[in-house]
C-alpha cells in the first residue's frame, strides 16, 4: 500500500509579492512528491493562480470568505496590488477576520480525512494568528516570509521600537547589527507612526505574535542574509530556517494572474539586437509606481545617458494604476517616437517578462524598487541592482545590497524625494559603464549567483544550505506529528 502523503496547509496575504513566493514555495514542496498542497486564499485570487498552475498538478486550491466593504475597501478588493496606499490600513486590519474562516476550514479538512490532521500549516507573516488555531488542533506552525531576513528585521525592529520619534538618524535598540537608519529609509505610514494610529497597533499586535509560531521559513540565503537570521533567531527564541532562493518557473510566473504589455518572443528578439551588457531594465514592481515628476526626469534622464533600456511603465502616483497609461502626459513630448525611431528603449505597459529580460545576456543594471522577489530574479542571473526602495522593507533590502552585499547602488528614496536628470543619468553611467564600481558591481552580483546556485544544490555528496534547511523544517514537523500520535 502507497504511503499516505502529509497534507500541508498554505494561506499567504492576498498580495503579489506574498502571493508568488507561497506559489513558489508550494511547488517546491509537491515536487518532493512526499506531500499535498492546500492552498488558501480567497476567491478571484484563486481564479487568477489556477491558470499558474502545472497541469499535472495536485495543489489543492480552498476558497476563504473575505468581505472587503465591511472595512471600507473598493467594492471586489480581494488584494492589495491595484488599492491606494491610503487604504493599506484597512486592507491590514481586515485581515483579522479571517481567523473564524480558517479555524472552520481547518476543522473540515480534518473532518474530510476522518480525523488525520494536516502535517503542517504555513501561514503569511501578517498571519501569526493562525498559531492559536494550529495549537488547538496539535498541528505544527511555520510563518512563511517570502522576504529578506534583514529588511524584514528592520521592519520589525521600526514597528515594535519606532525608535524615529526622538530623532532623524538612529540605531534601532534591539539590531544595532543593522547601522544607522535614516527617516527617508521609512514609509509615511511608518513616519508619521505614534503607536496609536491603525497601522501601529495592527503591527504591534502581529508582529510579536511571530514567537508564538513553532518557527520561520525565510526566502533567503544564508550566506549573504546571515545579520537578519540571527536577529530573528535571538528575538523570538524559535528556529529560522532560510530556504531560498523560491522563484516561480516562467510559464508559472506569467499564469500568476499577470498579462504582459509585450510578448516575450518581441522582447527577446529586441534585446538579441543589442551588445552584451549594453541595457538597463527599468521596473518598480507589482504595486509601487512614482510621482509624475520623477518619472519625466527618469525619462529625460535614460534618454540623455544614451543606454539601450526597457522600461516598464505604471500611471504616476495619484491615478489609477491599472488605467490607461498616458504617455503624452506623463513623458517628455516626443519622447516615445525619438526612442522608438532610435531604436534605443522599449517602453512596455503593465508587466514585461521579467525572468527573461534579467536572464539576457544584453541585460547590464536593473532600476528596481529592490521587491525581494525582484532581487532574487536579478541576483539569480548575476545583474547588479540600482536601488530607488520605494515601499515596505524595500527601504532595508537596498540597504543590505549595497552596504552588505556590494552589489547595489542606490539612487533615490521613496515617492516623494526630488531626483535630477543629471544625478540619475550618472549613476546609470556608473554602474553600466566599464568603471571601477560598475566593474566591482558586477563581478560581486556574479560570485552571489554562484552562492544562490550552491544554497539549492541537493546532490550525493553536497547539500546546500537552503537544501539543509528545508529538511530541518520538513523534519521538525514530521517529529511533532510523531509525538502527537505517541500522545493519542
Amino acid at each position: 500500500m502507497a504511503q499516505r502523503k502529509e497534507n500541508i496547509v498554505m494561506f499567504p496575504l492576498m498580495a503579489q509579492g506574498h502571493i508568488i513566493p507561497f506559489l513558489a514555495l508550494a511547488l517546491h514542496l509537491e515536487n518532493t512528491n512526499r506531500y499535498t498542497i492546500t492552498f488558501v486564499n480567497t476567491p478571484s485570487n484563486l481564479k487568477k493562480l489556477k491558470s499558474s498552475l502545472p497541469q499535472n498538478s495536485s495543489i489543492h486550491l480552498r476558497e476563504i470568505p473575505f468581505d472587503g466593504i465591511a472595512h471600507d475597501l473598493p467594492p471586489g478588493t480581494e488584494n492589495s496590488d491595484s488599492l491606494p496606499f491610503h487604504l493599506f490600513p484597512n486592507f491590514f486590519e481586515s485581515t483579522l477576520s479571517f481567523k473564524p474562516h480558517f479555524r472552520k476550514l481547518i476543522n473540515g479538512l480534518i473532518d474530510e480525512q476522518n480525523g488525520h490532521k494536516p502535517v503542517c500549516i504555513i501561514a503569511d507573516m501578517f498571519f501569526a494568528w493562525s498559531a492559536e488555531i494550529a495549537q488547538e488542533c496539535g498541528i505544527f506552525n511555520a510563518l512563511f516570509v517570502g522576504g529578506g531576513s534583514f529588511g524584514f528585521a528592520c521592519f520589525y525592529s521600526l514597528w515594535v521600537n519606532l525608535p524615529h520619534r526622538d530623532s532623524d538618524e538612529f540605531l534601532l535598540p534591539d539590531f544595532p547589527e543593522a547601522s544607522r537608519i535614516h527617516v527617508t529609509q521609512m514609509t509615511k505610514f511608518l513616519r508619521l507612526a505614534d503607536g496609536s494610529d491603525s497601522l501601529s497597533v495592527f503591527f504591534q499586535k502581529v508582529l510579536p505574535q511571530w514567537m508564538n509560531a513553532d518557527g520561520i521559513l525565510f526566502n533567503t540565503i544564508e550566506e549573504v542574509d546571515k545579520i537578519g537570521l540571527m536577529y530573528f533567531s535571538r528575538k523570538l527564541g524559535r528556529p529560522v530556517w532560510p530556504v531560498g532562493p523560491l522563484l516561480l518557473s516562467t510559464g508559472s510566473r506569467a499564469g500568476a494572474g499577470k498579462e504582459y504589455g509585450i510578448s516575450t518572443e518581441l522582447c527577446k528578439n529586441w534585446l538579441d539586437t543589442k551588445p552584451c551588457n549594453s541595457v538597463i531594465y527599468v521596473s518598480f514592481g507589482s504595486q509601487n509606481t512614482i510621482a509624475a515628476s520623477q518619472m519625466m526626469q527618469l525619462a529625460m534622464a535614460l534618454e540623455a545617458c544614451g543606454k539601450n533600456f526597457i522600461w516598464v511603465v505604471k500611471p504616476p502616483l495619484g491615478f489609477d494604476m491599472n488605467s490607461e497609461f498616458r504617455a503624452n502626459e506623463w513623458l517628455p513630448e516626443g519622447f516615445d517616437e525619438r526612442i522608438k525611431d532610435s531604436g534605443q528603449g522599449l517602453v512596455v505597459q503593465k508587466w514585461a517578462p521579467q525572468v527573461e529580460i534579467l536572464s539576457h545576456k544584453s541585460i547590464s543594471a536593473f532600476l528596481s524598487h529592490c521587491g525581494w522577489n525582484s532581487v532574487l530574479e536579478a541576483l539569480s542571473h548575476g545583474v547588479p541592482i540600482i536601488g530607488w526602495p520605494l515601499a515596505a522593507e524595500q527601504f532595508y533590502n537596498s540597504k543590505l545590497l549595497e552596504e552588505v552585499i556590494g552589489v547595489c547602488v542606490e539612487v533615490a528614496r521613496g515617492m516623494n524625494c526630488e531626483v535630477s536628470t543629471e544625478n540619475l543619468s550618472a549613476k546609470f553611467e556608473l554602474v553600466m559603464n566599464e568603471t571601477e564600481k560598475g566593474m566591482d558591481l558586477r563581478k560581486k552580483a556574479s560570485e552571489v549567483k554562484m552562492i544562490f546556485k550552491n544554497a539549492v544544490r541537493n546532490e550525493e555528496k553536497f547539500k546546500g544550505s537552503s537544501v539543509k534547511a528545508m529538511e530541518q523544517f520538513l523534519d521538525a514537523t514530521l517529529t511533532m506529528k510523531k509525538a502527537q500520535k505517541e500522545e493519542d
